[in-house]
Parts: structure tokens; C-alpha cells; sequence
């Protein structure tokens, strides 16, 4: 598949197949992530999968609550991937510090889109989650104090087939060369 097309197909999944992910699929994505690109090649990522169902459906149930249910979704996932922000290594720590950014997060994302585009390759679906309680993940799946969860990836076969179409900005308004246009 051409990359374009493939960025094309890729988009949020909130509705799963109750079929179960292979775990080769899962390990495909997973080189994908590992071949990312991160600053100074500290690769600062744990990837944990997560698709035995009853832990997954306690990590699921810390993706929303009582009041906030727009993960409720996460339930039907039949796999999920949690990603760890491990300690980057001294060069890339020291310039975040220097530069004021926190490139260990960059790194992160781009793993997990790695992981996506793969995942939508393969013909499964997934969904980025920002939203969830760090604390329990934590412990549901013994990741150390000092660690920090940044994202959960829902996967699956999505239910429908369709590719939604995508709303983005025109390249008009997103773009320009040489200079910051407002």
C-alpha cells in the first residue's frame, strides 16, 4: 500500500469484531514501533500489550468512568497496548533540559503512529487514548512508580469496514515556505 493511501485508511476505531487480534499481527506493529526514529536513539518506550481478557477489561474500565464514558469503547477492544515512557538516555535528558521539550513524549507518539500505520496495514483498527487513570494501569500491570503511562492504543478488526472521510484543514492552512503565516 502507498504511505498516502495508507494515512488515508488509518483513523480512529471505536467499534470492534469480538475477534481476536494474532499475536503475529500484534508483533508486526510492534517492529514497526521499534524502528522509530526518537532523539539520540534513546527509544524511552515500553510497549505492554495487553489481550488477556479479564486484565484487559479491568484496564478498559480505567479509560472512563462514572461520570466521563467516551471510552467506554475500549471495553469491546480485544487487545490494547499501553505505552510506558521509559528514562531517555543521558544525551537526549540532557538536551530536553537545554531545549525545554520533553523529546521522550515525541518519541512516544511517533513509536505509537508507527504502531498504528502498521496496524491499519494489516487490516485492524486502533485508537489513541489520552484519557484514562494512570494510577490503576500502573498497578494492573505492575509498570514502576517512576514510569509515567502516556498513551493506550485500542486494537482490533473494526466492526465496519468503511474508511471515514477525513476532515483536515486544507494544505492552504496548514502550510507555508519560509516564513509563518497567520
Amino acid at each position: 500500500m502507498a504511505f498516502l493511501e495508507l494515512a488515508k485508511t488509518r483513523q480512529s476505531v471505536r467499534s470492534y469484531k469480538t475477534d481476536p487480534v494474532e499475536r503475529e499481527k500484534l508483533e508486526y506493529c510492534l517492529e514497526a514501533a521499534r524502528l522509530a526514529p526518537s532523539a539520540c536513539n534513546s527509544q524511552p518506550w515500553q510497549f505492554v500489550v495487553v489481550d488477556e481478557p479479564e486484565l484487559k477489561e479491568k484496564v478498559a474500565k480505567a479509560c472512563f468512568g462514572k461520570v466521563i464514558s467516551f471510552n467506554h469503547f475500549s471495553l469491546k477492544a480485544p487487545a490494547m497496548v499501553v505505552l510506558v515512557a521509559e528514562k531517555p538516555n543521558l544525551t537526549s535528558k540532557i538536551g530536553s533540559v537545554v531545549k525545554k521539550k520533553r523529546f521522550e513524549l515525541m518519541d512516544v507518539a511517533i513509536a505509537a503512529e508507527h504502531f498504528c500505520l502498521a496496524a491499519a496495514e494489516q487490516g485492524l483498527g486502533t485508537c489513541m487514548l489520552g484519557w484514562f487513570a494512570e494510577k490503576p494501569v500502573k498497578e494492573l500491570l505492575n509498570v514502576p512508580k517512576d514510569r509515567t503511562v502516556e498513551l493506550i492504543i485500542t486494537v482490533g478488526y473494526p466492526a465496519k469496514e468503511e474508511v471515514r472521510p477525513k476532515k483536515r484543514k486544507s494544505l492552504d492552512e496548514m502550510r507555508s515556505f519560509n516564513t509563518y503565516k497567520s
